[in-house]
């Protein structure tokens, strides 16, 4: 088979193929945020190295930073110190920063989409896991860690083990309160938090065709909950469409090469590995304390496997409820839920405001539950003040915060109390994610918001 998306990009950034049977990569961009990066650039400066193309890196504030309105570095004093050493960093180096005073501050993964940032057939890197995301636009982008921070810094190059490519087809038209996030939850289930690992998929078929951009995105942000490193989607008209115009997209003649180029990367050749059909799709929650462990609204808890290859995973499904506090057999509608939160790099851009506003205008959120929302950047949060968005959350009851990771990550004041159960539009839901003995479910915004008005796990079908 001739070049898929994914090794047309790895082809042309191959610098070279070493001994150990790894090829060495050039990176094009390079993100970096507040909490990650400080043993990077330590270790880096230790060595006697500096950054070796800082007009390719791009620092951000995002994970530990608060969301109270009004805050500042010294808001939630434990990130005073991570604010500070980037600011140093990025000034020593030359590097762009996002400060929190900027225009266009924002969760990484967010920015690096609206800004143009990453642009198709690049190669872009964080220190995030979850920089998989920013495959949507077809780029190959991934997280990686300290060593290889730095390692980029002072090479802009990385040297990586070539993984094979799953295509998931993905067709069928999505019904009524069903998104990319229902998808997303689906498709963790069919594969498992394994089904991923040592792959890059691969998304295609009429159903990822059909998303806007700001969809694919979270669709792609949660491929990394499978086990995978890369996603990736081609780019095609609507991929030009959302990046033209924006801050660091090229622009006349330069737009119309590069346009050029992303469209030989539009109708690359794949193969089917695996095909879902997502027509008869409900909207998705996740139960247990994986992605992976989630399931249709309206379904029952199910209960551990007795055969099979999942039996061996009873135990801990057997832990998951325990510590969700859950029964298998009964129903998930209907249990109460303390907090909602809709944000993070999952789900706080625009158009999964707009869902969620849609489903609480003219409501209110039920006694007793802590909403709040989260806007995944200022650009998002001033275009959606500008629709009127902010005033409906607010005469609902919702908080109405400022962007960050916030419960997400739970790093920066933003904590689910022990014991509480929040049905969250984040993307991991692991014990301890959103606080110590915070149960969590993971759910779209039109899930999460239907649950902060009836109060307890519910169906967004009947809103």
């Amino acid at each position: 088979m001739a070049d898929s998306l994914f090794d047309a990009i790895w082809r042309d950034h191959a610098v070279a193929e070493l001994d150990d049977g790894r090829t060495l990569l050039y990176i094009d961009r390079h993100l970096v945020n507040e909490l990650t990066s400080p043993v990077a650039f330590r270790h880096l400066a230790a060595a006697g190295r500096t950054v070796r193309r800082p007009q390719h890196t791009t620092a951000m504030l995002d994970h530990i930073v608060a969301t109270e309105p009004g805050r500042d570095e010294a808001t939630f004093r434990p990130a005073e110190r991570f604010v500070q050493t980037l600011r140093r960093n990025a000034t020593a180096a030359g590097i762009r920063l996002f400060d929190l005073d900027d225009a266009r501050q924002g969760i990484v993964h967010v920015v690096g989409a609206e800004s143009a940032l990453v642009l198709p057939g690049m190669t872009a890197v964080c220190g995030d896991s979850h920089t998989c995301t920013l495959g949507a636009l077809g780029a190959l982008a991934f997280g990686i860690g300290t060593t290889e921070m730095e390692h980029v810094l002072a090479t802009q190059t990385l040297a990586l083990e070539r993984p094979e490519t799953l295509f998931v087809r993905i067709d069928g038209a999505l019904a009524p309160a069903v998104f990319a996030k229902d998808i997303a939850l689906a498709l963790c289930a069919r594969l498992g938090t394994a089904g991923g690992a040592g792959r890059a998929l691969e998304y295609f078929g009429d159903a990822v065709t059909a998303l806007p951009i700001e969809a694919r995105l979270t669709l792609c942000n949660m491929a990394i909950e499978t086990g995978a490193r890369y996603a990736l989607i081609a780019p095609d008209e609507a991929t030009f469409r959302f990046l033209a115009g924006r801050e660091f997209a090229p622009a006349g003649a330069r737009w119309d090469a590069a346009r050029c180029a992303w469209r030989s990367l539009e109708n690359c050749p794949r193969r089917c590995d695996l095909s879902l059909d997502m027509s008869a799709l409900a909207p998705q929650i996740s139960w247990g304390t994986t992605p992976a462990q989630s399931g249709a609204i309206d379904a029952q808890v199910p209960a551990a496997p007795e055969t099979g290859e999942e039996h061996a995973q009873a135990r801990g499904h057997e832990r998951a409820l325990s510590y969700m506090g859950l029964r298998a057999g009964e129903p998930l509608l209907g249990t109460p839920v303390d907090v909602v939160f809709i944000g993070s790099c999952t789900n706080s851009r625009l158009t999964d405001l707009r869902v969620a506003a849609a489903l609480v205008r003219d409501r209110r959120v039920a006694p007793g539950v802590r909403a709040l929302v989260v806007p995944g950047s200022v650009a998002v949060q001033r275009a959606a003040e500008a629709e009127g968005i902010d005033e409906v959350f607010r005469a609902a009851g919702f908080e109405w915060r400022e962007p960050g990771c916030s419960m997400c990550i739970a790093v920066n004041g933003d904590v689910v109390p022990a014991g509480a159960r929040c049905v969250a539009t984040s993307n991991r839901n692991f014990e301890g994610r959103q606080g110590r003995g915070a149960r969590t479910h993971l759910a779209s915004p039109a899930t999460a918001a239907a649950c902060a008005l009836a109060g307890v796990i519910a169906d967004p079908r009947e809103f």
